[in-house]
């Protein structure tokens, strides 16, 4: 594991890399408004995937570097991510753009800009709990690259039932909720959980070519 930081015109990104040691594929994951890197998914592809040649750059926002509790506006946090892509492609190989919740957006909005090779929404904040009136779908129908949605089916940021078609991939996690955290009640346990996370993101990433 090694850390590197990244200027951007949002302020400073810090990257944690988790090197594959015969890497095709780099895997740039962001987190939402709400956490960090610290995320249980998050940490779950980190120690998964660099065992599929899969590199992943856990990404550290600025707005989260500096220390603040408040995530900026959109514009902003797709001013910090375009800022970190050229480290993200140092390396020379295609990069997946993704992310959880608010990472997810800044993920579909700049895909196509980006030149990203596709795009993982971890938890896509389909809309504001409540308020399914309020809809982002049009940031996730317009990534315009190979898209996976991973989705509780209790999150309450919109149901895996609340998705429009589109073209997309689309695997649940029963009983999750906005962090796949799941109740004890549930059928599955919290690792199973987990689990059904990276599986369904490493056979996405192996299908991809």
């Amino acid at each position: 594991m090694t850390t590197e930081t990244a200027d951007t015109d949002a302020g400073t990104a810090r990257i944690t890399w988790h090197r594959a040691e015969k890497a095709r594929l780099v895997l740039a994951v962001s987190h939402g408004a709400g956490g960090g890197i610290e995320a249980r998914d998050l940490q779950a592809l980190a120690r998964t995937l660099p065992a599929h040649g899969v590199s992943v750059a856990l990404v550290e926002q600025p707005w989260r570097v500096a220390g603040k509790k408040v995530a900026p506006a959109p514009k902003t946090l797709d001013t910090g991510w375009r800022g970190i892509w050229p480290a993200l492609a140092r390396p020379g190989l295609p990069v997946i753009s993704g992310g959880r919740s608010a990472g997810a957006r800044v993920a579909c909005r700049t895909a196509g800009e980006l030149g990203a090779h596709a795009v993982l929404a971890l938890s896509f904040p389909l809309h504001p709990p409540g308020k399914p009136e309020k809809s982002r779908a049009d940031e996730l129908l317009g990534a315009g690259v190979p898209t996976l949605v991973v989705q509780g089916g209790n999150d309450p940021f919109g149901r895996p039932d609340e998705f429009p078609d589109g073209r997309f991939e689309l695997t649940e996690v029963p009983y999750g909720d906005h962090g796949f955290t799941v109740p004890k009640r549930a059928e599955i346990t919290q690792d199973r959980a987990l689990d059904l996370v990276t599986d369904a993101v490493t056979q996405w990433i192996a299908s991809l070519g």
